[in-house]
């Protein structure tokens, strides 16, 4: 078997939800298979046909490793000084352990050559065959059946918080509105001690915490502005 493997990730960006990366291994033979199947970037596929395909892809898999990357893990790295480029390069390079074949990666930074190096700083094995590109999604049969992996794994996490939360909060980004009312009502609720789910870290979220004490304060002004009013009228 001549076997080769693509890695790709979902949720970089968003504020609620884990990342995932994605590892998915194949024998070559069975790439013409999926790319006839239309197996390409999980972005210009429908929810509905990303798990159609899935399901594909795991019956031609011989080896899928699937890593969720929770916000509480995230934010504590951050804390420690490492960047969300280093930790993907991290969790790539422990999927990549665990892979055969030649090895396909989508590169996260503009600078694909610098991010290969950063990998492969990581990895046990720091000779493998590996071709580490932007747009790998697009361009690669193997990294587009990774993103799709990823992007499936990352939407039945995104679910398992709606359910218990029992609110649609969108899809977990910062562009959506829904995202954004949904982290307004949990600073309300919870103040600074947000659930594990939201990335403390990103700048949205603190943004909308500036904003909430903001308002605070601003009603803390005009309450004690209408309290002299008051006091005054009286007098």
């Amino acid at each position: 078997m001549k076997a080769i493997t693509g890695l790709d990730e979902a949720g970089r960006g968003a504020v609620v939800g884990p990342m995932v990366i994605a590892g998915v291994t194949i024998d070559k033979k069975h790439e013409k298979k999926l790319h006839a199947l239309g197996v390409r970037d999980s972005k210009t596929l429908s929810p509905k046909r990303r798990e159609e395909l899935a399901i594909e892809i795991e019956n031609v898999a011989t080896n899928m490793v699937v890593v969720r990357v929770q916000p509480c893990k995230i934010d504590t790295m951050r804390s420690q000084g490492i960047n969300l480029d280093k930790i993907e390069a991290m969790k790539m390079a422990e999927i990549i352990d665990m892979c055969e074949g030649k090895v396909y990666v989508d590169s996260l930074e503009q600078n694909s050559k610098k991010f290969k190096q950063l990998v492969v700083s990581y990895m046990k094995n720091k000779k493998r065959d590996m071709v580490v590109e932007n747009y790998m999604d697009e361009s690669q049969t193997i990294v587009g059946a990774a993103s799709i992996i990823a992007k499936v794994e990352r939407d039945k996490a995104v679910q398992e918080i709606k359910d218990k939360v029992d609110y649609d909060f969108g899809v977990g980004y910062p562009h959506d509105a829904r995202t954004i009312e949904f982290i307004r009502m949990l600073i309300k609720k919870h103040k600074d001690n947000l659930p594990p789910f939201v990335r403390k870290s990103w700048i949205t979220t603190q943004t909308l915490f500036e904003q909430s004490w903001q308002r605070k304060i601003k009603d803390f002004v005009l309450g004690n502005k209408q309290q002299c009013k008051e006091k005054s009228n009286e007098n």
